[in-house]
């Protein structure tokens, strides 16, 4: 304990939130301007539902309002005709 040396410190401790900039999400239909979402592409639709079929939310997606309806029709109709399961087995 004798042999410690204090450490210097670099300036006062910080305090607050740290600033971190997250990217802009960009609705992926609204980029290759998609003018109807095919409910037969089920390996598109696939990736806007989770493991257990629940449908992601705009907000995990980047999905704009009026594709994101559209998605959940494209989904519910897909899952109607056995095309995607309405949820996965555990």
């Amino acid at each position: 304990m004798a042999n410690e040396t204090p450490r210097p410190q670099s300036g006062p401790p910080r305090r607050g939130k740290r600033q971190y900039f997250r990217k802009k999400k960009v609705c992926r239909f609204c980029t290759e301007k998609v003018d109807y979402i095919d409910y037969k592409k089920a390996d598109v639709l696939q990736g806007f539902v989770q493991e257990r079929g629940k449908i992601l939310p705009r907000r995990m997606t980047g999905t704009c309002s009026r594709h994101q309806r559209w998605l959940m029709v494209a989904i519910k109709r897909a899952r109607s005709i056995a095309l995607l399961p309405f949820a996965s087995e555990l």
